[in-house]
């Protein structure tokens, strides 16, 4: 699995620190508001090609 060129270990080593930065309640809220900003950003540029 290659993911924007990290492979599957560096992308536990970066989950990991995520883990350490944060703690375990923060992740998945954090990563709800990620996926908010992706899905609005996809849709900002759909929108820009029409």
């Amino acid at each position: 699995m290659n993911i924007f060129g990290i492979g599957m270990q560096e992308l536990l080593v970066i989950l990991l620190i995520c883990l350490l930065i944060f703690g375990a309640n923060k992740l998945p809220e954090i990563g709800r508001a990620f996926g908010k900003t992706i899905n609005e950003f996809k849709k900002a540029v759909k929108e820009d090609k029409q």
